[in-house]
């Protein structure tokens, strides 16, 4: 790893800017989640850890990083392993829950302060999948559809826009949207060949 990007994620490892924040501060001490390389030619852009990530200090270790490594294809070692694949979510840390048990969106102060610095420092990366309404957002801009089904049922446009890096969105992972995935079996048979050709082109 290059030393600017080591000095910058020691940097990362030490915010603390989400505990400042007036009216809401983060309930528990941050813990940054994200696996950062200068080597590696795909970056999944995700949301923020939940709650055995936070835990673990591991990213998508859990049941949605069981799903995502089927879908890419990927045994867990070489989805670990930093010189095939960068996972930078939109908020290193877990943001808690809300009212209702779910996971609150990534915290707002983050990705301002962290994301364009680190992602420069990163240069290598030829194909981004863009996991989720934030990340859709920031990644994508004005190429995003409405809603998150809207953009990945949009996939191939935005995948073939021309330039480096490739950007490919995606559903999240998550277990609560198997109903999603049985409603939309296009998702299985059109998205999944060509990423997984993707992964074996690039992390191979």
């Amino acid at each position: 790893m290059s030393e600017p990007l080591d000095r910058l994620l020691r940097e990362i490892e030490a915010c603390r800017i989400c505990l400042k924040h007036p009216k809401r501060p983060l309930p528990h001490e941050p813990r940054p989640v994200l696996v950062a390389s200068d080597s590696a030619k795909i970056l999944i852009a995700s949301q923020a850890p939940g709650t055995r990530v936070h835990a673990s200090g591991v990213a998508f270790d859990d049941r949605s990083g069981d799903r995502l490594r089927e879908w890419l294809g990927m045994t867990r070692e070489e989805f670990y392993d930093p010189s095939r694949l960068a996972i930078v979510p939109m908020g290193f840390c877990f943001p808690g829950l809300d009212a209702h048990g779910g996971d609150r969106p990534p915290r707002a102060e983050c990705a301002p302060a962290w994301r364009a610095p680190l992602l420069a420092l990163m240069p290598q990366v030829e194909l981004v999948l863009v996991i989720g309404l934030y990340a859709q957002a920031w990644h994508l801009g004005a190429d995003r559809g409405p809603s998150v089904d809207a953009t990945v049922r949009d996939w191939r446009r935005i995948f073939e826009r021309p330039g480096l890096p490739k950007c490919l969105p995606l559903p999240h992972p998550s277990w609560r949207n198997t109903g999603w995935l049985k409603r939309n079996p296009w998702f299985e048979s059109e998205v999944l060949p060509v990423l997984r050709a993707e992964v074996s082109r690039l992390a191979r």
